[in-house]
């Protein structure tokens, strides 16, 4: 390159640098959006910088997190499935590609959906086969293998092969897996040891609840309650409040322990506790119709409706608690 045009050179890339400047600024601006889950923000922000950058990469599988979050699955599969052709090599793609496809899968006809389900073992097995440590792709494949009938290729068999493989990774998520087998294949004995497993060795909230929910499932309320209560003093977080006093509710047991925790956990209600007000306000009037105390019960469910008048759940409750 001559000295003129290495001039010129130097003075064009003076002149494009503030542009380059503020699409990277930008770009970090929908990264923030995205990471704080406000993806309608986000969204044209990818889509803008897409137009200027068609190849890049980590744009499009962005806006393809975004179609995932909003279930447009055809969408998401277009991002997904290109990526996954371009970076073969990338089990992170492959797993978003087959996991797209599931879901696809699971909003059509079953008969339509048969269609797809090649493509999802050949995707979710090769992100396994890339990524001998990917957790996703494993879990993702125990359900597929436990839930496809076996004319079309379901198997206990493979779904094992799947979660042994998931215990030499973590040994907590191959007990997990281990027990959703039994349980899915109505062994809830077996499951329950192995999700008691899960608890001793990880003890997280997560495996706390997968033993409250095998009992509930298997009509065993006290259990349950006894579960979630442990969880609640380990973890202290809020919405197990809120789960102790629904199997209350529901089960009419514990009436009183029920009331003491959905008082605490509308004192310590945040939305980030996943459950609405009004679920509390309609457990606390199941929990008062149980008790027999009609006044009591109607001020909370009136105050479920008030929150929300098309609550159909409360509407039901109200007209039991009128007819005591």
């Amino acid at each position: 390159m001559n000295t003129k045009h290495f001039i010129t050179y130097i003075v064009f890339l003076f002149l494009l640098s503030p542009f380059i400047a503020i699409a990277q600024s930008d770009f970090q601006r929908a990264e923030t959006y995205f990471e704080q889950e406000k993806f309608s923000k986000a969204q044209p922000i990818f889509e803008k910088f897409l137009q200027q950058n068609p190849s890049d990469k980590k744009t499009r599988e962005y806006l393809g997190d975004i179609a995932s979050y909003e279930k447009d699955w055809d969408t998401a599969i277009e991002y997904y499935k290109a990526l996954a052709a371009e970076e073969d090599n990338n089990a992170n793609y492959h797993f978003k590609y087959g996991g797209a496809l599931g879901m696809k899968a699971l909003s059509i006809s079953k008969v339509r959906a048969l269609a797809y389900i090649p493509d999802i073992k050949r995707e979710l097995e090769r992100a396994a086969d890339l990524d001998k440590k990917h957790i996703e792709a494993r879990w993702a494949l125990v359900e597929l293998y436990m839930q496809l009938p076996g004319i079309v290729g379901g198997s206990e068999e493979k779904a094992q092969s799947f979660a042994n493989q998931l215990s030499k990774i973590s040994a907590v998520d191959g007990y997990l897996a281990s027990g959703y087998i039994a349980e899915y294949s109505k062994r809830p004995e077996e499951a329950e040891k192995f999700y008691k497993k899960a608890i001793e060795i990880g003890g997280s909230p997560h495996t706390y609840e997968k033993l409250s929910n095998l009992y509930e499932t298997n009509n065993q309320p006290n259990k349950a309650l006894e579960t979630t209560a442990t969880s609640l003093k380990k973890h202290k977080r809020n919405q197990l409040n809120y789960q102790i006093g629904k199997i209350a509710a529901q089960y009419n047991i514990k009436p009183h322990y029920g009331i003491e925790c959905l008082y605490q956990y509308l004192a310590d209600y945040s939305v980030k506790d996943g459950v609405p007000r009004d679920w509390a306000y309609y457990r606390l009037a199941q929990i008062y119709k149980n008790l027999g105390k009609k006044e009591i019960a109607l001020t909370w469910i009136n105050k479920a409706l008030l929150e929300r008048n098309n609550f159909e759940e409360a509407k039901k409750e109200k007209s039991l608690i009128l007819a005591l």
